[in-house]
Parts: C-alpha cells; sequence; structure tokens
C-alpha cells in the first residue's frame, strides 16, 4: 500500500513536470520497431505482471522478435529470436556493448568501478583481463580442483548426515552454500558461508540487506527524474551497506597485506601483486570493487511486484553471486534435479552412465566430464528451459542505431529475453519439453557462438564466470545423481508433485525450493 501511494504521488509530480519540460523533448524518431501502444506517464509498465520474460514473449508473438516498449520513461528494445540476438550481440555488438545502470547499483559510486557495468574500454579490458587470470582462467580452474572436490565432498557428507536421519534438503540452498564457499576459498581462501565464522555471519547479514533493497522495484529505474530525490532511500541504503561490505573487504586485504607474503596464490594474493606492480591502475578500492562484483548479485529486474522470499534463514540464496558463479548455479542445479525427478527416462539414463563411467557413490572430477556426454546434455537442456537469467544484464546503446531495418533510439535499455530464445518452438522441435537427447547429436555449446543457446550472454559482454560456473554445475548435479536415489518430501509436496511455478526476480528462480530426501544406494 506504501508502495502504492508514493507511486501515485510521484506519478502527479512526474505529470506535471512532464508538462512544464515537454518544449525541451526531441523529437521522436520515424521507423521506430514495432510495440503496444504506452499509455501517458506510465508507457507499457502495466503489461510486465509479475513475470516480465513470459509477458514480453508473448507480446513479442504479437509484435515480432524486435519489439520496442516504454516503460515508465526508459525507452526498451525487448530482442527474442536467435537471429536478432546474433545482430546485437555479435553483428552490432560494439553499438550494444553498453550497459544500463539500475540506480541501486550507483551507490558508492560501484557502477563507476565494476567490470560488469564499465563501459567498454582500456579500463574495462584491464579489469577484465585481471578478473580472467586471477580466477576464471584455465590454469585457474585447474588449479583450484581440489577445492571444488573438497566443496563437493562436503556437500555429498551433508546430504548422507541427512538420508541417516531421514530429513529432506534444500537443493538451491545446500548447492548455494557450496558455489558460495567454493568461491569464497578461490577468493580469500576462507568459508564465508561459515554460520559460525563471525566474518560469515556479518556478510551474510549485510548481503541480506542488500538483497532485500535490491528485491524492491524502484521508481528511480524507470523515471530518472526522481533520481535526484531517491524517493525510496533505496540508494541511501544501498550506500550504507556497500560500505560495511567494502569494511568486511578491507578487514581481509589489511590482514593478508600484514603476512607480508602472497603464499596462498588465491585471488586475493594475485590483485595485491598486480596493484603493487600496477598501483596507478589497480588499487585497492579497484580490488574491492572487483571482490564486489563477485559476492554481490546482479541487480537485474525490470520489475517485480513483490519483495524476494526469505527461504527461512538463508535469505541470501535468492540470487547470483560471485557474477554467475554461486545462485546461478544454485538456482540451475536446483532446476536440473527438479527436471531429473520429473522425467524418470532421464534420471534412468544419466544414473546408468554415471555408474559405468565412475562407478557408484563416487565424485564426479572434471576430467570425468568428457566422458558423460549425457549429463552435459541435462546441464544443457537445463540451461536452455531455465535460463539463470532470463533478460541477462541490460544493456545501453550510447547513440541511434539501425536494426533490421529499425531506428532505435539513443539511451534506449536493451533486454535478450533469453528465457523465450531457448524455447522458440520455429527453433526447438517439443520446445516445452525436457529433452536432453536433442544434443546428443548437437554442437550447439554454451560460450556464446550459437544463439539458441546463450544463458551465459554473447559478444565482448560474455559472462566471464561461465566456466567455473558451467563446471561447479556439472560436477554438483553428477555427483548428487550419482551417490542417492531421492524422494520427495511428503511434508513439502503432500501431493508427490513438484511445483514448476518460475518467480521473477534478479535471476529467475523456482517459486518453490525443492526439497527432496536422499535415499542410500542399493
Amino acid at each position: 500500500m506504501e508502495f502504492v501511494i508514493i507511486f501515485l504521488a510521484l506519478i502527479l509530480c512526474y505529470a506535471f513536470l512532464r508538462t512544464i519540460f515537454s518544449i525541451f523533448r526531441h523529437t521522436k524518431p520515424n521507423n521506430l520497431p514495432p510495440g503496444p501502444t504506452p499509455l501517458p506517464i506510465i508507457g507499457n509498465l502495466h503489461l510486465l505482471g509479475d513475470q516480465p520474460h513470459q509477458s514480453l514473449a508473448k507480446l513479442a508473438k504479437i509484435h515480432g522478435p524486435v519489439m520496442i516498449l516504454k516503460l515508465g520513461q526508459i525507452t526498451t528494445l525487448v530482442i527474442s529470436s536467435a537471429t536478432a540476438a546474433k545482430e546485437v550481440l555479435k553483428n552490432q555488438d560494439v553499438n550494444f556493448a553498453s550497459r544500463h545502470v539500475p540506480d541501486a547499483l550507483t551507490a558508492h559510486n560501484h557502477s563507476q568501478n565494476s567490470v560488469v557495468f564499465l563501459p567498454v574500454g582500456n579500463r574495462w579490458r584491464t579489469h577484465r583481463k585481471i578478473l580472467n587470470l586471477t580466477i576464471f582462467s584455465v590454469n585457474s580452474l585447474d588449479a583450484n580442483q581440489h577445492i571444488i572436490s573438497q566443496k563437493v565432498k562436503a556437500l555429498v557428507a551433508y546430504c548422507q548426515k541427512a538420508s541417516q536421519s531421514g530429513d529432506s534438503v534444500d537443493i538451491g540452498r545446500a548447492a548455494f552454500r557450496t558455489s558460495m564457499n567454493i568461491l569464497s576459498n578461490t577468493m580469500f581462501s576462507k568459508d564465508l558461508a561459515d554460520p559460525y565464522e563471525d566474518s560469515g555471519k556479518d556478510f551474510k547479514e549485510v548481503v541480506r540487506n542488500i538483497m532485500v533493497e535490491s528485491g524492491k522495484p524502484n521508481l528511480v529505474d524507470f523515471f530518472p527524474v526522481l533520481r535526484k530525490f531517491d524517493p525510496q532511500g533505496i540508494r541511501k541504503r544501498m550506500t550504507q551497506y556497500f560500505g560495511m561490505i567494502y569494511d568486511i573487504f578491507e578487514v581481509l586485504i589489511k590482514e593478508r597485506v600484514k603476512m607480508g607474503t602472497f603464499e596462498r596464490d588465491d585471488m586475493l594474493d594475485k590483485c595485491l601483486k598486480i596493484s603493487q606492480e600496477k598501483p596507478d591502475e589497480f588499487d585497492h578500492l579497484a580490488i574491492k570493487d572487483m571482490f564486489l562484483d563477485g559476492c554481490l548479485p546482479r541487480y537485474v529486474r525490470l520489475v517485480q511486484e513483490r519483495q524476494l522470499v526469505d527461504r527461512g534463514d538463508h535469505c541470501w540464496d535468492v540470487q547470483d553471486l560471485f557474477v554467475a558463479g554461486t545462485d546461478s548455479t544454485s538456482n540451475s542445479l536446483e532446476w536440473a534435479m527438479t527436471e531429473v525427478l520429473r522425467n524418470p527416462h532421464t534420471l534412468a539414463k544419466v544414473k546408468e552412465e554415471l555408474e559405468e563411467v565412475i562407478g557408484k557413490e563416487n565424485i564426479v572430477q572434471e576430467s570425468d566430464l568428457s566422458k558423460l556426454p549425457y549429463l552435459c546434455c541435462v546441464v544443457k537442456e537445463t540451461l536452455r528451459i531455465h535460463p539463470p537469467f532470463p533478460f541477462l544484464i541490460p544493456r545501453k546503446i550510447e547513440t541511434a542505431v539501425n536494426l533490421n531495418g529499425y531506428t532505435v533510439p539513443k539511451d534506449t535499455q536493451v533486454l535478450v529475453n533469453v528465457w523465450a530464445i531457448g524455447r522458440d518452438p520455429n527453433m526447438w522441435e517439443d520446445s516445452l519439453e525436457f529433452k536432453p537427447e536433442r544434443f546428443l547429436a548437437s554442437t550447439l555449446d554454451l560460450r556464446g557462438k550459437d544463439f539458441e543457446l546463450i544463458p551465459f550472454g554473447a559478444g565482448r559482454r560474455l559472462c566471464p564466470g561461465l566456466p567455473l560456473a558451467n563446471h561447479v554445475l556439472h560436477v554438483m548435479l553428477g555427483s548428487l545423481l550419482n551417490n542417492f536415489d531421492w524422494n520427495l518430501d511428503y511434508e513439502t509436496q503432500p501431493d508427490q508433485t513438484i511445483d514448476m511455478k518460475e518467480k521473477f526476480g534478479i535471476a529467475l528462480q523456482k517459486a518453490e525450493p525443492l526439497c527432496v530426501i536422499p535415499v542410500p544406494l542399493k
């Protein structure tokens, strides 16, 4: 109710301002892409509903795969086909490489130092190179195999304990903790999801507060004229929380510098070495901003009618950590387990492959993946039908461009609806069915080359966390399926069916968490 009252009051203010300044408006370009007729002031916001990815996919069937809308004051281009996505993300990647920055991310000037939001240029290339060299390179992944294996073994041990007591496991929550600790050990050589360590508690609390703020629809994102006033106080509170998390990073940096040597060879050590060699290009603030890119959610959304739901005491399960490395992994694992358990044929086939290749009750290793083609197909099919980020991270064009014969105005926000592309019946046979077999004879991969399947994006803005996130997802899924059978929890699924409803938020998650009981193998 409070939001509605504020919204109505601000609409009146905006209408007044719009009238006063209408004389200064630029002439609208001709030959715009097709789209629904916007209403005064709110534009097409009323058409989004609580599932914008689905609503925009339906609108695209009417107006076409290149469609333009008005979301408040923000002109928004929606791309809904693989062909159009290729034009935007490959053929005209330079024109579409900038980012649309949510107002919350301007807190503490984070967006000005973030590799996610920096404009493409020398500074962005430097930060991206450092990120790739320190955590996402092939060499780094190879060097950190022992961390991945250790944390996945801990996940299996947790499930074994639940199996002995007959308790259910919240798959998303357990996978989140595992992914979080894999990456926090890669970065800091310590667990940040450990509820018993003070640093873990502090980190969790700060992220919890950030998740609450980031889950709120922010009027400023749709009506930039209100930016100066920050009417909901979101940027003010985010500035406070960002400051708190910078303080946590500062403690970690000072502790490591005080040691005098860099023997752990984790991401923090590597960044500090680079900082010593190039202090003008990469200072401690840049290190903290890079960690913030790594440790906090992508604040990517169109509009959200309600706040994110706290899953018990684990509110920060809800979204993406470590730039598509942590919660995109836990969300994807939850969807993969859901689909496999709903499809007995798939479950039997993947378990048979695992038993033949690595033997029952063993942990999947990176070296096993090339010998597990069906497991890889299950992951691809999961990411096709349940992409972690249905719109990727919104882009923005700095100058007017021509796209498929249409004129797209300057400052247009660009959304690539990969959820719609993955379910396009013109591209995929039985597009709504979960069929991993479709990839057995296919050369399509996830690395941004095949625009029918781009859950991690494409072009120069391809997610740098793709190799790690994809690797961890395969290893966790294979290990859980190879070590247990799984039964539904009667308390959470009394009718023994799995709820498949989606909840749109910072990332696309199950509306109801998957809670299943691990059963020892016979």
